[in-house]
């Protein structure tokens, strides 16, 4: 799965689209602006129609840029 668009945003938490690399399938769900969720936890998505993650496929995973720095506090 890949972040398609991020819908609204509250601090570090928001809510997403999320699409699947594989059939395409498009679910909403939240997630946690941190470089372990977008480094490890979205690759690491299931899709629920195909069942197939970014890790399974073996695609690029690509960078999303946070919109804080790690070390600041909100």
């Amino acid at each position: 799965m890949k972040i398609e668009e991020i819908v609204s945003m509250n601090r570090r938490d928001f809510t997403a689209i999320y699409k699947c690399e594989n059939c395409g399938t498009e679910k909403k769900g939240s997630g946690y602006d941190d470089r372990n969720f977008h480094d490890n936890v979205v690759p690491n998505m299931k899709c629920k129609n195909c069942g197939k993650s970014s890790i399974d496929l073996q695609t690029e995973i690509e960078y999303t840029e946070t919109k804080y720095e790690s070390w600041e506090v909100i």
